[in-house]
């Protein structure tokens, strides 16, 4: 009965994610990494660094500032159905628990995260042939940036999903990661606060250097991955899921 339960919800979760606009935004980074990609004169480095180069030139943006929102987005948007007309009293009416609602959102929004990840491979892809490097996608080195920025952004997802639970305010929610999410521009350049901010782990993750991967296949270092991606997730996402529980319908 569990299981057959948390399944009906995430067909339920899925038809309502078919129903919004939210491929839309999903696919607005990916394309913008095409056209930075794409665009970016490499012509004054040498022919070994341009791959790393135009990965961590496509990936900045997304990394930064993008990928961040973006989770607040897709987080903030999976309850926003909920948040009209007595959704959360007709959702947690259901003969299921709780927890199964809250674990279905979330796994929801990691597989729209892992989505956009990928894309964000096919867009540096089409961004190497473009600019004619040869050999193509170099596996090794971008997929465990790709992968470590979607692990980085787990606990953004289950933080914004705590917010978007308690607050109706579609705009309001979404304000909260924004204004955390703006300062990674300076964070990220700081050794003292950046390992530390949630916020700022995408890029990270995300912009490497030459070596790649590091510890796990993930290129966050060990201080990063297990103090701050794994500590603040393990905070914010009991934290959403004890106030739901708790939540009054």
């Amino acid at each position: 009965m569990g299981f057959r339960s948390f399944i009906g919800l995430f067909r339920s979760e899925q038809l309502k994610i078919s129903r919004s606009r939210i491929w839309a935004i999903i696919i607005a980074s990916p394309l913008l990494a095409v056209i930075i990609g794409s665009l970016v004169s490499l012509d004054k480095l040498p022919t070994e660094a341009h791959y790393l180069f135009l990965q961590t030139v496509t990936f900045s943006l997304h990394a930064l500032l993008l990928l961040p929102i973006m989770t607040a987005i897709l987080s903030a948007t999976v309850c926003r159905y909920e948040h009209e007309g007595g959704g959360w009293k007709s959702l947690l009416s259901l003969p299921t628990s709780r927890m199964n609602v809250y674990l279905v959102k979330f796994i929801i929004v990691a597989l729209l995260l892992a989505v956009t990840q990928l894309l964000m491979l096919v867009a540096f892809g089409i961004a190497l042939t473009v600019q004619g490097i040869p050999g193509g996608l170099n596996l090794e080195l971008t997929l465990p940036a790709i992968i470590s920025g979607w692990v980085a952004c787990l606990p953004l997802a289950a933080l914004q999903l705590w917010v978007s639970i308690g607050w109706s305010s579609f705009g309001a929610a979404l304000a909260i990661n924004v204004v955390f999410t703006l300062p990674n521009i300076l964070i990220v350049n700081s050794e003292q606060f950046g390992p530390y901010y949630p916020w700022a782990q995408p890029a990270f993750g995300m912009i490497v250097s030459e070596g790649g991967a590091s510890f796990s296949g993930l290129t966050l270092p060990m201080e990063n991955l297990f103090i701050t991606v794994g500590g603040s997730f393990l905070f914010f996402f009991i934290g959403g899921l004890l106030y739901l529980k708790r939540k009054e319908v």
